[in-house]
């Protein structure tokens, strides 16, 4: 799964993209798997981020997964 990461999404991971492995092709999988390889750190960005699939905002953990996904922290401003 090619995932890309913005802002503190990638400070946690410490690259701007890569390619990770993912037993099942979900977003909870794809969490799961972040949250294996980074620990706290991305945890912090995945309890208030959220996630680019397809170019639509998705947090349900069931949605199924192809392409390349966004790793995007909260933001604030308005």
């Amino acid at each position: 799964m090619a995932v890309r990461y913005f802002a503190a999404a990638a400070e946690a991971s410490g690259v701007e993209s890569e390619s990770v492995p993912v037993a099942a092709l979900t977003l909870g999988a794809l969490q799961d798997a972040l949250l294996e390889r980074y620990g706290e750190p991305m945890a912090r960005v995945l309890r208030s981020g959220s996630f680019l699939v397809g170019g639509v905002v998705r947090r349900d953990r069931a949605t199924a997964l192809s392409g390349t996904v966004d790793v995007l922290p909260p933001f604030a401003g308005g």
